[in-house]
């Protein structure tokens, strides 16, 4: 989720260029020599984390004003109490996030990174802790549309540039374009095109805030996209230490009961 590839082959070209300036000075980057990622987190005390802070629900401040919340900066915070020290979040934008993560500032991205073969050319990652499919949302009363198939002549609301569009787009639909989720369901809702394709988090997220009476998922695409925590490129340490804490919340329940909070569904 995201970003979209050539996006994040952009953010590669920029982390790749800054690989040279890594943050020796704070030991959390493991590009050179040693891997000293976990015990510089275990000796500083503090697992710092990069996110952005504007990105709802998974990492945004309630009345965009108020303490730093959501779903990403919950399971991070749960990953540090795991991994026995504190957790201090730097907020950042999306654009700067990996040049920041390269250069020292945090030990990882807590905000729905996708693994992508380019990312992983260029960064450590977890284990995921979210998973999502593709959707196509409609009205609860539609029965023409039970397939991405079925979209074939029919008329969806996508943005321009989103994988959704292009997806809607090869299966037959006529795009409507519009600015983003928001516009896209309101014209479901008022029945002015037929159905949007989203990401199932968006609408689970909608629904969870409005209830989404009117409108149901009518299919899901068979592949999942993968989220996870990034980190600086050999990084193994740290990330292995992350992997053990997640292991331990899937199992205990914590991972379902954070995600049930935003989402009314485990998505981890």
């Amino acid at each position: 989720m995201k970003l979209t590839l050539p996006t994040a082959a952009l953010f590669t070209a920029i982390a790749l260029t800054l690989t040279g300036c890594a943050a020796s000075d704070t030991g959390s980057s493991a590009t050179a020599g040693a891997d000293t990622s976990l015990s510089a987190v275990e000796e500083a005390g503090t697992l710092t984390v990069g996110t952005e802070g504007t990105y709802r629900p998974f990492s945004f401040h309630e009345d965009g004003s108020g303490d730093l919340t959501g779903y990403d900066v919950e399971v991070a915070t749960a990953v540090a109490k795991e991994l026995g020290v504190s957790v201090t979040f730097e907020e950042t934008q999306w654009d700067a996030i990996f040049a920041g993560l390269t250069a020292g500032r945090f030990d990882m991205i807590a905000n729905q990174v996708s693994i992508t073969p380019e990312r992983e050319a260029a960064y450590t990652f977890s284990t995921p802790y979210t998973y999502s499919t593709g959707v196509i949302v409609v009205p609860t009363d539609n029965t023409d549309i039970t397939s991405f198939a079925s979209l074939s002549g029919k008329t969806t609301a996508q943005s321009l540039t989103s994988n959704w569009n292009a997806l809607a787009t090869e299966s037959g639909a006529t795009v409507e374009a519009v600015e983003g989720w928001a516009q896209s369901v309101a014209l479901v809702e008022q029945g002015r095109v037929d159905a949007t394709v989203n990401d199932k988090l968006t609408f689970l997220d909608y629904q969870k805030q409005t209830g989404a009476d009117g409108l149901k998922i009518a299919a899901e695409t068979s592949e999942q996209s993968e989220s996870a925590f990034a980190f600086a490129q050999g990084g193994t340490a740290l990330a292995e230490a992350v992997d053990a804490a997640l292991a331990t919340l899937k199992e205990n329940g914590t991972l379902a009961t954070i995600s049930d909070k935003y989402f009314g569904a485990d998505v981890s």
